[in-house]
């Protein structure tokens, strides 16, 4: 069985990511969703911008000290929210951390891991230009990710 028929949203962020199977739609369906952080309406006025639009801000600090390059493979844990506060999608919830490449996933993702270090956990505002690009299916708008940067893989 795919990913694509499993979980729909997130076959476009990371098509070709995962290794094994994802439990099925009911097992995710039972667990609650994870609430949503209180700015995820927007972002803060404090958090740093790209000139690509990507917002983003540190929530716990790495204790790494080198940075994924664009095509690295990365093991991570993530939550995505629209800005409405509805969780879409959520590997903590699923309790596995997620493996892929960072030239395989959606541009807000490639710019914004390329930022962290291993052990980083960090908020990223992802404008849907950098996101899905309105694809059917696909959450739209403004998105909001935590990402934990577990390990760069290579």
């Amino acid at each position: 069985m795919s990913i694509r028929a499993v979980v729909p949203l997130v076959v476009t962020l990371l098509a070709t990511a995962c290794s094994s199977e994802p439990p099925s739609e009911a097992t995710v369906a039972a667990v609650p969703p994870i609430a949503a952080p209180s700015d995820v309406a927007a972002p803060p006025s404090d958090a740093p911008r790209t000139s690509s639009g990507l917002a983003s801000k540190v929530l716990t600090a790495g204790t790494g000290t080198r940075h994924p390059r664009p095509n690295s493979k990365v093991t991570v844990h993530y939550t995505g929210w629209t800005t409405d506060g509805t969780m879409f999608d959520s590997s903590v919830q699923r309790g596995e951390s997620i493996s892929f490449a960072l030239d395989e996933v959606i541009p807000g993702w490639t710019e914004g891991v390329q930022m962290m270090v291993e052990g980083e956990k960090r908020r990223f505002w992802i404008p849907e230009a950098l996101a899905y690009k309105g694809a059917p299916g696909a959450p739209a708008g403004l998105l909001v990710f935590d990402v934990e940067l577990i390990r760069i893989d290579s």
